[in-house]
């Protein structure tokens, strides 16, 4: 159902060893529309490091600031891990998501929505890396772009956070908006590689990928505290 006609408020929780593109590629889809305000929060306002520290998200709220968004945009990243029994966070998910009209997540942001018990039985896209990991919480991962179930809304690894913030984008408008959208950020992907799957890489690159993740979280492990 479309919500252009009243203000949105949209949050955007971020944390030390986020991926960036997770946030600020739904961001950039979801920003366009002109009744929606989008803030990004944390436990308080201030600047947490994404990846390995090279770039840094600034929150401009806490938790206790925006308790009842009508969107959240949960992102992933190797920070998720350190997250997984952060009560105060988890409690925030769990208290907006009474009232949200969605509750989305991007990448392993879905972690985070499973850890404040929002995925049991729930289909749910994700990093692929991350499926063993969802299955311990009861959700059911799919490789699929992005997922819908009810007002949960969940979109697969990093770049897929673009795809789900379109089909945002169309919910909280229409489908026409959408199109002007991803027109406007010219998104048309053509990549040079044929491998953005699993199920299209060979062994070899699936093991490297997977190294690019345990390098990740080794990071996030030694310089960002829980």
């Amino acid at each position: 159902m479309s919500q252009a006609g009243r203000k949105l408020v949209i949050a955007i929780p971020i944390f030390d060893g986020i991926m960036a593109l997770d946030a600020i590629g739904p961001f950039d889809c979801v920003q366009q529309l002109p009744n929606v305000e989008v803030v990004f929060v944390s436990h308080k306002p201030g600047p947490y490091k994404a990846s390995y520290g090279a770039l840094s998200l600034i929150a401009t709220a806490s938790f206790d600031d925006v308790p009842s968004p009508d969107v959240i945009i949960v992102p992933g990243g190797s920070g998720t891990r350190l997250l997984l029994e952060d009560e105060p966070l988890l409690k925030w998910i769990q208290k907006a998501h009474e009232t949200t009209l969605y509750t989305t997540s991007v990448c392993t942001g879905s972690l985070l929505l499973a850890a404040a018990g929002l995925l049991k039985g729930v289909t749910t896209s994700s990093h692929w890396n991350a499926f063993t990991l969802l299955e311990s919480y009861g959700a059911k991962p799919t490789s699929k772009r992005y997922v819908q179930e009810g007002k949960i809304l969940t979109g697969a690894g990093v770049s897929a956070g673009i795809d789900m913030g379109l089909f945002l984008v169309s919910l909280l408008s229409d489908e026409e908006t959408a199109k002007a959208v991803q027109l406007f950020i010219e998104y048309d992907p053509q990549p040079p590689f044929d491998c953005g799957s699993v199920s299209k890489a060979t062994p070899e690159i699936v093991a490297i990928a997977k190294s690019f993740g345990a390098r990740l979280l080794n990071h996030a492990q030694q310089h960002y505290k829980a």
